[in-house]
């Protein structure tokens, strides 16, 4: 048996629906789907869940991080922490599925020991429009790069800790899992022979400061630089120094609304490098943090000094206070529960976080 995994957060139900829609229809129906809900509002919760009612092959895992980073990698892990098949499709919830895709899979699998899948992407209009999966029209079709749709056997990404939870944001997750298949010495297979997925197209708000979730304005290219490291060190074990796969302690979810230690930092440089380096590292108890633009630094008297090169408050941008304080939740707090919000008009982030014990 296969079991496929869709990750979700917010998405337009037309694009849900065709998905499962392609899946319902499939020539092989001996398998199931692992649907997580990796912390959507409240709106889109309701109505994934009411969405999933209709179909008997999945399995829906709701995971409360609304107002956290998306990390991709977590939420195919708590699957696979879950997964009892042999096999492991990691897919994704914006593609239409050939017909024969399970079927096709399970042969495949007799010969190769990870397969990958060539996308044809459709454009916006052509993502409009009301068909099955061979009337489609592709825009361009993706090449060896595109690693996001992978057959796996289930023990064996198990035995490298699964996907590597350091990639918050999106990009290089699914690449690195096939580099460290590489470095263990197994062989990777991309297939093109034909096309088994078809990517709808959907808009990108949410990989911006639009977006009502934490965003890091260089998450990508950080992503992907650590990737060329980690296998330039031939590394094949993620996770060393983190539980992966692990649900949010929903202990530590009630605490976070009735912190006990309550915080405010301002931009000034030197107090958020205090905090930042002293203070963050070190916090045990649910804590409320609230960091505000010093607005001191913005007086004319302050502007002169600056210019004419005498003392003077420093500051930092709330675009960089917001980078470093996502990096270090990534570093130092990645199990911990939080909800992080940032005001760009009020200029101001709200953190409330508690550790993992």
């Amino acid at each position: 048996m296969l079991s496929l995994v869709l990750t979700y957060r917010n998405r337009d139900l037309k694009i849900v629906k065709r998905c499962l829609g392609s899946l319902k229809i499939q020539s092989d129906q001996d398998f199931k789907v692992f649907l997580v809900n990796y912390g959507s509002s409240d709106k889109f919760t309701a109505e994934i869940e009411g969405l999933v009612k209709l179909y008997d092959f999945i399995d829906y895992i709701f995971v409360p991080t609304y107002g956290q980073l998306w990390n991709k990698s977590k939420a195919i892990n708590i699957a696979l922490k879950k997964c009892t098949t042999s096999y492991f499709l990691m897919g994704d919830i914006d593609l239409i599925y050939h017909p024969e895709m399970i079927e096709k899979c399970k042969h495949l699998v007799k010969n190769y020991e990870v397969i990958y899948f060539q996308y044809a992407f459709l454009d916006q209009k052509e993502s409009l429009k009301d068909y099955d999966f061979f009337g489609f029209e592709a825009s361009f079709l993706g090449n060896e790069e595109i690693t996001g749709t992978t057959l796996y056997k289930t023990e064996t990404l198990k035995k490298i800790n699964g996907y590597d939870e350091f990639y918050h944001g999106w990009g290089a997750e699914d690449t690195d899992v096939h580099l460290r298949l590489k470095n263990a010495g197994h062989s990777v297979y991309f297939y093109d022979q034909e096309i088994l997925v078809k990517h709808q197209w959907h808009p990108k708000q949410y990989r911006s400061k639009e977006s009502e979730y934490p965003f890091h304005t260089n998450l990508e290219k950080i992503n992907h630089r650590y990737m060329v490291l980690q296998n330039q060190h031939k590394i094949t074990q993620a996770n060393p120094e983190f539980e992966w796969g692990k649900m949010p302690d929903i202990e530590n979810l009630k605490k976070l609304q009735k912190p006990i230690n309550k915080l405010e930092i301002t931009s000034e440089c030197f107090q958020f490098d205090a905090f930042i380096v002293g203070i963050f590292p070190s916090l045990k108890e649910a804590s409320e943090i609230k960091i505000t633009t010093d607005n001191r630094a913005k007086s004319i008297k302050n502007q002169i000094k600056k210019i004419i090169g005498k003392k003077h408050l420093q500051t930092y941008s709330l675009d960089f206070i917001n980078n470093k304080l996502l990096e270090a939740i990534i570093q130092q707090h990645r199990l911990a529960s939080y909800h992080y919000k940032i005001d760009w008009q009020k200029e101001e982030i709200m953190l409330k976080i508690v550790p993992d014990a």
